[in-house]
């Protein structure tokens, strides 16, 4: 499974438009990607999905896009490529955690769609799970590479062709970097799980090694079906590539060394041979005569970050600290390894215990109490146990920490909110260039004309032109815009503070989860001392 929100491109020669459309809507084998057919030898169709189509006319999509292409005259050779296919996958988390539906996915690519490719024949059609159903849903933009309408200048065209009708779609990498910072911003904005599409993931997993550890656990999981049959032990249920063995093993090292010859000596116990040249590291298996380069492992193993890591390593081991130490805010530049495990705990180990009395005064029953009685032990227990393992002593030290990790909080919404503000000034400051730099033929054309006459008569005849270029140099001049940057500049910065909120975005979620965490262990904390106060209240009195 690949986590978190992500998107792919895939660009197609195949004429044949409706081999899109079935794609989407029949069962396909995952391995192959041949169709699957039943026992009489039909096509199988999907489950579950949504599909609508954009700019077609009302025509089926395959029709809609013969009848462009040859009105256009483009698309008729093999080697043209026909359609792009762009694929959005959420964390399979988002379903449960933050509400996702299929429909609301649906209408999120529409609208991504719609906002992105316009000019372009689209089929949008949603899917409720990846490979081997999990549950992580995802949604299929195809659209002709045909472009049928002129279009407003978008920040990542580059060209008078990429806005007019006539034209193709070009997936460049600037084109690319722009949709990956919008789907984050998506994702942003419905509250989804997301990971920085800009700045890669840190672990590099090809396409080759994705769909080997997807065979080798299609393999793995027969395997033990068959084993299971016969009442034999199933010895591994998780099947691993040979790079995800390496990444485990190198991380192993990492974490029991302080030094870089601790590490290479822990690593050459476990067969691997870690090699310094011109500043890269590689590691070397048994089983392979060329060493894996960190670049093609991820970020974790490049020499930079083991580095840090072993420094990070011997600090602590310099300052011998405690086995649980006391609660501490996350710093603003603290890495993001250096969490510790009172901060990283899971917002379902402790609930709210249940105030007894009250229920039974709205009149529950019997049943619900005994529920409640065991409920409240569970609780009590589970609060207790993250009361010490935070490192709390007193329940002012537990108000203190709730206090601090909220005003932690609140400093990366205020961040957020600073940050967003930014990124919209880029951004309206991108469309008035754009719109700018799209009338500059038109206003150009005008400096051509010999006499006011003509140019009054050239103006009214360009007159929706003339007042997007009056309107972009109003605003240049309102906010003191002498020299206009360009929109690749602009969009590089738009990226840049896009991937920052995001960084902080997560950040804040991690805080808004140990807000919640601390405060259910506040209530229940009160509750227990409550219920003690009133019970010795109560012996008090039976003296």
């Amino acid at each position: 499974m690949k986590p978190l929100a992500i998107l792919k491109h895939i660009s197609s020669k195949n004429a044949d438009y409706g081999a899109a459309e079935a794609y989407l809507t029949f069962q396909h084998d995952e391995f192959s990607m041949k169709p699957t057919r039943d026992e009489n030898g039909r096509l199988m169709p999907r489950e579950d999905y949504r599909i609508s189509s954009l700019n077609c006319g009302g025509e089926d999509f395959a029709v809609a896009c013969m009848r462009s292409n040859l009105r256009y005259g483009k698309n008729q050779k093999r080697e043209d490529v026909k359609s792009h296919h762009y694929i959005i996958s959420f964390d399979p988390r988002d379903g449960t955690d933050n509400g996702l539906t299929v429909d609301r996915a649906q209408q999120l690519g529409e609208q991504f769609c719609a906002d992105h490719f316009p000019g372009h024949q689209a089929l949008i059609c949603t899917h409720p799970d990846g490979h081997n159903h999990t549950e992580n849903i995802h949604v299929h933009i195809v659209i002709n590479s045909l472009r049928i309408a002129d279009v407003p200048m978008l920040p990542h065209m580059d060209r008078p062709a990429d806005r007019k009708a006539g034209m193709k779609h070009r997936c460049t990498d600037a084109a690319m970097e722009y949709f990956k910072a919008e789907v984050m911003e998506m994702c942003h904005r419905e509250g989804l799980y997301q990971i920085d599409l800009l700045h890669g993931s840190k672990e590099r997993i090809t396409d080759r090694e994705y769909w080997a550890q997807k065979k080798g656990q299609l393999a793995l999981d027969k395997e033990n079906a068959a084993l299971a049959a016969t009442g034999q032990p199933v010895k591994q249920t998780k099947f691993e590539t040979d790079k995800a063995k390496l990444r485990q093993t190198i991380r192993q090292a990492l974490g029991a060394a302080s030094t870089f010859d601790e590490f290479a000596a822990l690593l050459l116990r476990q067969g691997v041979t870690v090699k310094e040249s011109r500043g890269r590291l590689s590691y070397l298996t048994p089983d392979r005569t060329k060493p894996i380069t960190a670049r093609k492992l991820g970020d974790d193993f490049d020499k930079t970050a083991v580095l840090a890591v072993l420094e990070q390593n011997a600090h602590r081991a310099a300052e011998k600290t405690a086995a649980i130490p006391e609660y501490s805010g996350t710093s603003k530049g603290s890495a993001q390894g250096e969490k510790s495990g009172k901060t990283a705990l899971k917002n379902d180990t402790v609930q709210r215990m249940v105030d007894r009395a009250a229920k039974r005064a709205e009149g529950k029953g019997v049943g619900y109490d005994r529920w409640a009685a065991l409920h409240n032990l569970k609780q009590m227990s589970a609060t207790m146990s993250l009361y010490h393992q935070y490192g709390f002593s007193s329940p002012e030290e537990l108000d203190e920490a709730l206090t601090a990790v909220n005003a932690e909080m609140q400093d990366s919404r205020s961040q957020i909110k600073t940050l967003e503000s930014t990124i919209r000034e880029k951004k309206e400051l991108q469309r008035h260039v754009l719109d700018y730099a799209a009338t500059k033929p038109t206003r150009d054309g005008l400096k051509a004309q010999k006499s006011d006459k003509a140019r009054r008569a050239y103006r009214e005849q360009h007159e929706s032109d003339f007042i997007i270029a009056d309107a972009a140099k109003r605003y240049f001049q309102s906010h003191g815009i002498e020299k206009l940057p360009s929109s690749k500049k602009l969009q590089a910065e738009i990226n840049s503070l896009t991937a920052e909120k995001n960084g902080i975005y997560n950040t804040y979620r991690e805080q808004r989860e140990r807000v919640r965490e601390l405060q259910t262990v506040k209530s229940n904390i009160d509750h227990i001392l409550r219920r003690e106060q009133s019970q010795r209240k109560k012996q008090e009195i039976d003296r």
